[in-house]
């Protein structure tokens, strides 16, 4: 599942221990030239790499591929030579190719690295505080972090629209209002790891002030909850993640976190440090391109790759072409 590849295989302890095994499996050494024919739009005027040769990455889910797709063709029209190593397993892998400059840039998830990369326990609650800490920590890592966007990738609760036509809930407060009126009446499909973490559902019945009877919780595969939610009444609310794409298909509505648990997983590129000090005109490719990414935005997207089956390279470019950042041809 995209988010156990992110979460169970990356925080763990054990994880800085396997470091050089985890590079020699990425496949670190292979890659294939972007041969697309692509030429600027309202961005890359005057082919700033021109001359640069460039190495983008990603992690292996359906969204990180995507966003490290979109990376690779805005320097392909900008005039550079682009290697795509894309789709790397786990986290640890695409961090490490960027930061030992055997990668140029990826997207990262803010969580991910306040967390995992950088060993802290408590998020920041504010999304531009989060990106701050997490740019100026990383600094001294020789990673980069361009401003982020406001797609946030992270834990919700949601419910499917049907059920939702009686019980009319917005927000977490509203679930936990309802669990006090009526507590028979939520029931919720979880995975395993979320009803166990702190940053999961023993913490945020906590937040929330709620106590759900473990009765009335059922873990299963991150798949299977959206479907249980959307099309059967065994749970009335599953946890999902905010940008997956059968939100969209499924008819789901996501609860707001009103108290602000969870953590900010906004998406940002980070580059290395000397392949921006070399080719500074990575900032002003990016940038027009991240301030248009939002979490409707991967919905819509990540639902062409989950739900329709479309491959991730053409759905980067078809986005890039629909909102004139390049065009096609030259």
């Amino acid at each position: 599942m995209r988010r156990v590849r992110r979460y169970a295989a990356v925080r763990c302890a054990a994880c800085a221990l396997t470091l050089a095994a985890a590079l020699a499996a990425c496949g670190l050494k292979s890659g294939s030239p972007m041969t697309d024919n692509v030429s600027p739009g309202s961005i890359g005027q005057g082919l700033p790499l021109k001359g640069a040769s460039l190495t983008v990455t990603s992690k292996s889910f359906s969204e990180n591929i995507i966003l490290g797709q979109m990376i690779g063709l805005a320097f392909k029209a900008a005039g550079a030579e682009v290697l795509d190593r894309t789709s790397i397993q786990g986290s640890i892998g695409a961090r490490e190719a960027v930061r030992k400059g055997q990668a140029d840039a990826m997207y990262e998830y803010t969580g991910t690295a306040w967390i995992t990369y950088l060993g802290h326990t408590k998020p920041i609650a504010d999304p531009q505080k989060q990106w701050q800490a997490v740019h100026d920590e990383d600094l001294k890592n020789g990673v980069t972090w361009l401003p982020q966007s406001s797609l946030n990738n992270t834990y919700a609760l949601a419910i499917s629209k049907a059920n939702n036509k009686k019980y009319r809930l917005r927000t977490l407060s509203d679930v936990a209002a309802l669990a006090k009126k009526d507590p028979k009446a939520v029931t919720l499909c979880v995975e395993n790891e979320f009803a166990a973490r702190e940053d999961g559902l023993p913490g945020m019945e906590k937040a929330y002030g709620m106590s759900i009877p473990a009765s009335q919780t059922q873990k299963m595969d991150t798949g299977i909850i959206y479907t249980q939610v959307a099309k059967s009444n065994s749970c009335l609310l599953g946890e999902v993640f905010t940008t997956d794409g059968r939100i969209k298909s499924l008819n789901l509505d996501v609860l707001g976190d009103d108290r602000k648990f969870f953590p900010n997983y906004n998406a940002a590129p980070v580059v290395n440090t000397k392949a921006l000090k070399k080719w500074p005109a990575i900032r002003g490719l990016l940038d027009p391109i991240t301030k248009k990414l939002t979490t409707s935005v991967a919905q819509e997207l990540n639902g062409q790759v989950d739900v329709a089956g479309d491959d991730p390279h053409q759905v980067a470019k078809r986005w890039l072409v629909k909102e004139g950042f390049i065009k096609e041809g030259r």
